[in-house]
């Protein structure tokens, strides 16, 4: 509680399942039915939203996140992990039966296949927490236009919170009128090349950027391997990715996410957030799942190694 008795204004609000991710990489050969391959390194890692309030908190930011967890093993291995890393566990939603999320993720040439699998379990509302805390951003990890999310982001429009959202691969496209309205609602969209496609039935870049920068004031597209291109108040950026050898990129668009709100945070012009944002990608990708998340120590130097990028590295690190 603040001197007057309020409750002290938090950086960022993430509001994301947790998932426990079975990561098994270095595959020889693709997984093919009635098949067996040996991989060559197994993790157990939590992942799922605890990936970007973790990465966050990580870079030097105070997070709330906002989730549900239940009698199971799984919950009970992100608990440990979120208690570890100092995470608060304010907004945690403790449940008397299991709520299991997973997701088994094979990885072979910086490709990947996932399983996933979760229980049941009823959205919560957002407005109590964006109210009490109100909270400088809002990072909701996937793309959703249900009644009870477009409320949400209601709310955060009249508290004057930025809302950032991802994708994720949600079966949705521009043709239903709610995803528009929901869309129209957020302040930076942060979808992957395929997904942006997928969501505006375009066939390029160029067109899918035209399309989404006409509902949302600024978009940015993970490329993967060829970088990232952001458009804001119609200007286009683009940053080349950092050349790594890929282990596992299961975690690395959400640790891209961390890197882009923590250049937002800081005032930093959107070429230096997608530097930021590029640079965590890349180093997530270096180690299973989200153990590969960058310290604000450890993000100076990975700047460094954005091609063609010269970010004012003070304004980012911590």
């Amino acid at each position: 509680m603040s001197s007057n008795g309020s409750v002290p204004r938090r950086e960022v609000l993430v509001d994301g399942a947790y998932f426990a991710d079975l990561v098994f990489h270095g595959l020889p050969a693709p997984v093919r039915q009635g098949g067996e391959v040996f991989a060559e390194g197994f993790a157990l890692v939590p992942g799922g939203a605890y990936t970007l309030a973790m990465a966050v908190h990580r870079l030097g930011h105070d997070v709330l996140w906002s989730a549900d967890f239940g009698t199971d093993p799984f919950s009970a291995q992100v608990l440990s992990a979120a208690r570890s890393e100092g995470l608060s566990g304010a907004a945690f939603r403790h449940h008397p039966r299991p709520v299991r999320s997973l997701t088994v993720s094979l990885a072979r040439s910086g490709e990947r296949a996932m399983v996933s699998y979760q229980d049941r379990i009823d959205a919560r509302p957002l407005g109590p927490l964006l109210r009490e805390h109100r909270p400088r951003v809002l990072m909701l990890p996937q793309l959703r236009w249900d009644e009870g999310v477009m409320e949400d982001l209601r709310v955060a429009r009249r508290l004057g919170v930025l809302v950032v959202m991802d994708c994720q691969d949600v079966p949705a496209t521009l043709d239903d009128p709610a995803v528009r309205q929901a869309l129209a609602l957020v302040d930076v969209f942060a979808p992957n090349l395929a997904e942006a496609l997928r969501l505006t039935g375009t066939a390029d870049l160029d067109d899918a950027l035209a399309t989404l920068s006409g509902l949302v004031p600024t978009v940015v597209v993970k490329r993967g391997g060829d970088g990232a291109t952001a458009v804001r108040d119609g200007a286009r950026h683009e940053v080349p990715a950092v050349p790594v050898d890929v282990v596992d990129s299961t975690g690395a668009g959400d640790c891209f996410n961390a890197g882009l709100v923590h250049g937002l945070l800081r005032g930093r012009s959107l070429p230096d957030c997608l530097a930021a944002a590029v640079a965590c990608g890349a180093a997530a990708t270096t180690a299973p799942g989200s153990s590969g998340a960058l310290h604000a120590a450890g993000l100076p130097h990975w700047l460094d190694q954005v091609p063609d990028s010269s970010p004012d590295n003070g304004g980012c690190e911590e």
